[in-house]
């Protein structure tokens, strides 16, 4: 794909939607439009002297996307570390003593559930 093929504004048109998906959490929507998005910032990067006329505007709707993704990032990360800390509480539970040592208790393996008429 040369610049010539290149439509500015299906790059911009492909960061606005980007942008869409990342606000909407869409993550498999993003892995769709990865490919292209690279190929595309690929080919007008590949000539920046040529191109930065083109891209300047461009950048500001990348760096705001790049911080969106960054957020997201951030929140997957928060949540598999939410999830590892419940997978923790049902293996073991820390607890603290009256003069504040941690000990550990560990969870037993079967649940027991107790049955009132």
């Amino acid at each position: 794909m040369t610049l010539e093929d290149v439509d500015v504004s299906r790059l911009e048109e492909l960061l606005e939607q980007e942008r869409a998906l990342l606000l909407a959490g869409d993550l498999e929507g993003l892995g769709a439009l990865l490919p292209l998005k690279e190929e595309l910032v690929e080919t007008f990067l590949s000539d920046f002297g040529a191109n930065r006329e083109k891209i300047l505007p461009l950048e500001m709707r990348l760096q705001r996307n790049q911080v969106l993704l960054g957020s997201a990032l951030d929140g997957i990360r928060a949540v598999a570390t939410r999830l590892a800390a419940l997978r923790q509480v049902r293996v073991a539970l820390d607890i603290y003593d009256a003069q504040g040592r941690k000990q550990n208790v560990a969870a037993s393996s079967r649940s027991k559930v107790e049955k009132r008429a």
